[in-house]
């Protein structure tokens, strides 16, 4: 079994056995995929709240289950590219936990006799006052910015630049797919292709060179169903490219 859902921000409640009964028949070769902002990885080393965040992550793990993920845009990118590369089921993996692992963009998975094209990352929309430096009284600044109502995050803290592919990472994406024909049975993303950014973001989110790169892909990749997150919603955006969020949809 393959079942999907949407963010999580280091929620993982929606995995409860009372809110997701159908694990009780699961064993670890069925997957859970997480379609970006996974936050299981967050805090920064040295932080009290680490004790809390490995908590949730071995309890993950002790499911019966395997859980995946892409990246959102966030995640602690500094501590998430720090853990283990190894090849799982065809492609490279960060490995978080024995059944917890973050897949790496532009790799393609086989699963559950089924091909998954992964690709993680997207433009934080909630930057728009600006990102600030942890320099000398950002601190005092951050509360004032707090208090004016403004939109930002703290690099280093909140926010990483590494939230957006690199090149390499884009044409890496581009050569794995046309190892497999240009051809898929899911693609997964967190970001949205640029086709309906203007339609689901509503001003909010914005297209970028991330969101053109996977209208490309749109273009040139045959696909069955293409799943992303980072909208905070669950939509069906036509027979094909479906958001999601609280819901956690069987695939396959």
């Amino acid at each position: 079994m393959i079942c999907i859902t949407g963010d999580c921000h280091g929620d993982f409640k929606k995995f409860s056995t009372k809110n997701f009964p159908e694990q009780v028949n699961m064993i670890k070769d069925d997957v859970v995929i997480i379609c970006g902002d996974f936050g299981g990885v967050w805090y920064s080393e040295g932080s009290p709240k680490l004790k809390e965040e490995n908590y949730w992550l071995d309890w993950l793990n002790s499911k019966p289950f395997t859980t995946v993920f892409v990246c959102g845009n966030h995640e602690n990118f500094e501590r998430l590219y720090k853990f283990p590369v190894e090849s799982w089921n065809g492609g490279r993996v960060h490995k978080i936990r024995s059944s917890v692992f973050h897949l790496m963009r532009g790799e393609v998975f086989k699963i559950g006799g089924k091909k998954l094209f992964a690709f993680g990352g997207a433009s934080s929309h909630d930057i728009k006052d600006g990102v600030l430096e942890m320099s000398d009284g950002w601190k005092k600044k951050a509360r004032t910015w707090n208090k004016a109502g403004k939109m930002f995050r703290v690099k280093g803290l909140s926010w990483w630049e590494e939230e957006l592919p690199t090149e390499e990472e884009m044409k890496n994406g581009k050569k794995n797919l046309r190892d497999h024909g240009n051809k898929v049975d899911f693609m997964v993303t967190h970001s949205l292709h640029s086709s309906f950014v203007d339609e689901v973001g509503a001003g909010l989110y914005l297209k970028d060179r991330l969101t053109d790169y996977l209208e490309e892909l749109r273009g040139s990749v045959e696909y069955d169903k293409w799943f992303c997150g980072h909208y905070h919603v669950d939509r069906d955006i036509n027979d094909k490219d479906t958001i999601l969020y609280e819901q956690v949809v069987a695939i396959n």
